[in-house]
């Protein structure tokens, strides 16, 4: 059995879904990235994902940006 701590860790997708380090998601909505001129659409399959300290937080490469930092509230489990 898990404790509070443990589960308000978990890194969790917009279904309520555990995300794990290497896993793949879909976008969910269309995403404007700061600092560029890029638009992240709905649907974009993200490959390979990296869970970062903040359980609302993912970090993700893109083609056209690297190094992209996405909220769980905006992805699915692919």
């Amino acid at each position: 059995m898990q404790t509070g701590d443990q589960q308000m860790d978990e890194t969790r997708d917009s279904n309520g879904m555990v995300l794990a380090d290497g896993d793949n998601v879909t976008v969910i909505k269309d995403l404007k990235v700061k600092g560029t001129s890029v638009t992240v659409k709905r649907g974009t399959l993200v490959k390979g994902i990296r869970l970062t300290g903040n359980p609302d937080e993912i970090d993700c490469k893109l083609e056209k940006v690297k190094g992209l930092v996405l909220r769980t509230e905006f992805v699915r489990k692919a």
